[in-house]
Parts: C-alpha cells; sequence; structure tokens
C-alpha cells in the first residue's frame, strides 16, 4: 500500500531549517539532547541541551515540525525535562541574577 500522507513543503523546510540550526548546537556543544514543549498555537519549543551544559531553545510553529525537526538532527528526545537531563544543564552568574530578580521581583521592563 503507497503512503498517501500528503507532506507539506514549507513545513518541511522550516523542518530542515530548524534541524540545522539543531545540529550546529549539537557540534558546538559535543552532542545534544532536547525536549519539545507544546505552547499551544504558538507552537513548539524545543529545549536543547549540550553535553559540555551549554542550553538554548528554538521554537517551532507546530509540534509536528518540532518532532520532525529532532528527528532530522538526530538527537535523543525526552518525554519531561527533569531528574538527570534537568541536572546538566550548567548556568552562570547571568542566568542565577536574572532568576533572582525574577524571584523577588527585580526591575520592571517598563
Amino acid at each position: 500500500m503507497a503512503d498517501t500522507q500528503q507532506v507539506d513543503p514549507k513545513a518541511e523546510q522550516k523542518a530542515a531549517r530548524l534541524a540545522q540550526q539543531i545540529s550546529g548546537f549539537a557540534k558546538a556543544h559535543g552532542g545534544a539532547e532536547g525536549q519539545i514543549a507544546y505552547l499551544g498555537q504558538r507552537g513548539a519549543r524545543i529545549v536543547l541541551v549540550g553535553e559540555d551544559g551549554g542550553w538554548g531553545d528554538l521554537v517551532a510553529p507546530s509540534y509536528a515540525i518540532a518532532e520532525r525537526a529532532v528527528e532530522k538532527a538526530g538527537i535523543t528526545v525526552h518525554d519531561d525535562f527533569d531528574g538527570e537531563f534537568a541536572a546538566k544543564v550548567r548556568t552562570g552568574p547571568y542566568e542565577w541574577s536574572r532568576m533572582a530578580g525574577i524571584q523577588v521581583g527585580g526591575p520592571s521592563n517598563g
């Protein structure tokens, strides 16, 4: 039986671009793992954690595109951002001061 599923060329292009970015992150950080979080109508957030503890994120226009991008990039994807996976993240002074400022009602943005 032939595969009759239609492939949206624009969605495939977006997934390919995201996969390139994910692969570039992985190369720069000695490998990478990820987690996809649904953002509602905004799409999905791909959180990346490098083997060196560096981290970053990307936003895909849909959960399906995010799944396709991580599949194309060939990284391990976790169901949740917890436990051993979260413990791999290394934060620096900037992140700690930023998080502390948010917690104690730091400077307002306007």
